[in-house]
């Protein structure tokens, strides 16, 4: 059966229904679906009969299902015997490199984050034997959970039927072109993109610096080595990189941000009638119960302008003549609870005051007016280890820009390697101070964490009944976006520390992420 006889409102498996075509590569198509039975969008490819690789593109994206990194889009299901072969692959909703590029290239450092992310993905799948071999910027998704996701993993190069000489290389050129285009908003290779293309020269493409002044030069040479190869030796130095692993080794030491989430560039679909899910695995809006009510109250106000002239003007009256008795009873009412409470000052000792009265202003009293406390130094905090956990960067948690973020170093464990309790950002207030509240942004996702309050850095003890002593915990719980911290009993201190004890993965490597933090005390 051929792929292209199919029409949109058709089912493969008897749950993924073609909603509608999104590119035809040769004999393979792929829709934008839905899965019904987990109502969510998923991507489908299909393939014509005698599509000569069929078979290669369906093992392709079984071999990726496996990849172990949470950046590799997802493979669902993939079967090369049914009636009409077909691949169901995760639908990424976000924008695409291409997207963000929109407006103009992106600062070095989120550049360098957004690149380094996917490199890092590529690599996992190197690892495990795939290519992509077909990089564009369509194929770099942020998405709008605010993730990094890399599309075609596999599946393009199965699909093109690519056969070159050293994949390794190709994708590490692939990754230099990404780079090179979120740097400068211009694209130095070959595909058909919707960026403009990067300015000539005797050479080849123009290096990056050249294209946009302002560039870094650790950042300029990775660009350069990894994507205009042909230039090495002439503009820069150090041999061309043509794995990414080593692309990745390249970025280790290079300063970089996570880009901030970006609204969707489509909304996620309302969940369908019937199923068990009101969504599937992406975020959606307009959706919960308020958004019922308001469906609810709309169609109730359609049905009433529907209603007769004559039931109305009944309806009316009836509603007046009701508020008319209801209005008596209220003054009456009002005017009894008046009556005793004048009774009742009148008796009571003239040195007496009224118990809601006392109640208010001890509370008034209890509760000091908070004022934001100066942060006047940071560090990264492991006093249990020897990492650095990027101290420079500490300023950026609470420079009051929520776009510069500080990061505790990779880890391949949600806790930090060893026998370490945790990893954290130390807060130097100046001098002694009596701290209420801690506002803390982080990403969205969930954070175990502790906050410590002291007079004392800390004399880098070896154990954590050492820390707890020196650096005794506030408060403890779990934070995901912004969160206004309580502390349940003030604390004073010269030193906050946001101790991480549980950091989330961002594919493959666990680290503590800070966007602004701010302190609030008396």
């Amino acid at each position: 059966m051929s792929t292209f006889l199919i029409e949109p409102g058709a089912k493969l498996a008897n749950r993924y229904r073609l909603d509608d075509v999104v590119s035809e590569t040769g004999g393979a198509t792929r829709w934008k679906a839905t899965d019904e039975t987990l109502a969510r969008p998923v991507a489908v490819w299909t393939f014509t009969e005698g599509f000569p690789r069929t078979s290669e593109a369906v093992r392709a994206a079984r071999a990726t299902s496996r990849i172990p990194d949470s950046r590799v889009t997802q493979v669902f299901d993939a079967d090369d015997m049914a009636p009409v072969p077909y691949v169901v692959e995760e639908w990424v909703i976000g924008s695409s490199l291409a997207d963000l590029l929109a407006q103009g290239p992106m600062e070095p450092e989120r550049a360098a984050g957004l690149v380094t992310e996917a490199a890092e993905a590529i690599a996992a799948a190197h690892e495990g034997g795939l290519h992509h071999l077909c990089l564009t910027p369509d194929k770099l998704m942020w998405s709008s959970g605010g993730a990094v996701k890399v599309t075609g993993i596999g599946v393009d190069a199965a699909l093109l039927g690519a056969n070159v000489q050293d994949p390794s290389a190709v994708d590490a050129q692939g990754l230099g072109h990404l780079l090179y285009a979120a740097l400068t908003g211009h694209w130095p290779g070959l595909q058909q993109t919707p960026l403009p293309p990067a300015p000539q020269g005797p050479n080849g493409p123009v290096p990056a610096d050249q294209v946009r002044p302002g560039i870094t030069d650790p950042l300029a040479t990775i660009s350069t080595r990894a994507a205009l190869p042909q230039l090495v030796g002439q503009v820069v130095p150090g041999p061309p990189i043509t794995t990414p692993a080593a692309f990745c080794q390249s970025m280790a030491d290079v300063p970089r941000l996570i880009p901030l989430p970006v609204s969707p560039a489509e909304p996620a679909p309302e969940p369908e009638r019937g199923t068990s899910r009101r969504t599937g695995e992406f975020g959606s809006t307009g959706t919960g119960p308020r958004s019922s009510e308001r469906a609810g109250a709309t169609a109730a106000a359609g049905t009433a302008a529907a209603a007769p002239r004559g039931r109305r003007r009944s309806e009316q009256s009836s509603t007046a003549r009701k508020a008319l008795v209801w209005g008596a009873a209220g003054l009456l009412f009002i005017g009894v609870v008046a009556g005793a409470w004048t009774l009742g000052s009148m008796m009571r000792p003239s040195g007496e005051a009224s118990p809601s009265s006392d109640s208010t202003d001890e509370e008034q009293q209890e509760a000091p007016e908070l004022s934001t406390i100066d942060i006047v130094g940071s560090d990264g905090f492991d006093p249990l280890g020897d990492g650095s956990e990027h101290g420079d960067n500490a300023p950026k948690a609470h420079d009051g820009a929520h776009e510069t973020v500080w990061n505790t170093e990779g880890y391949q464990d949600p806790m930090g390697e060893g026998n370490k309790s945790g990893v954290g950002l130390l807060l130097d207030l100046g001098q002694s101070q009596e701290v209420h509240e801690v506002d803390l942004t982080v990403p969205q996702s969930t954070y175990g964490v502790q906050i410590r309050v002291s007079d004392t850095r800390s004399s880098h003890p070896t154990d954590d009944e050492a820390l707890n002593s020196e650096m005794p915990v506030a408060w403890e719980g779990q934070v995901s976006g912004e969160e206004k911290i309580e502390l349940e009993e003030p604390v004073s201190g010269q030193y906050v520390v946001v101790w991480f004890t549980e950091m989330p993965s961002d594919g493959g490597t666990y680290r503590g992420t800070v966007h602004e933090v701010e302190v609030r005390g008396v």
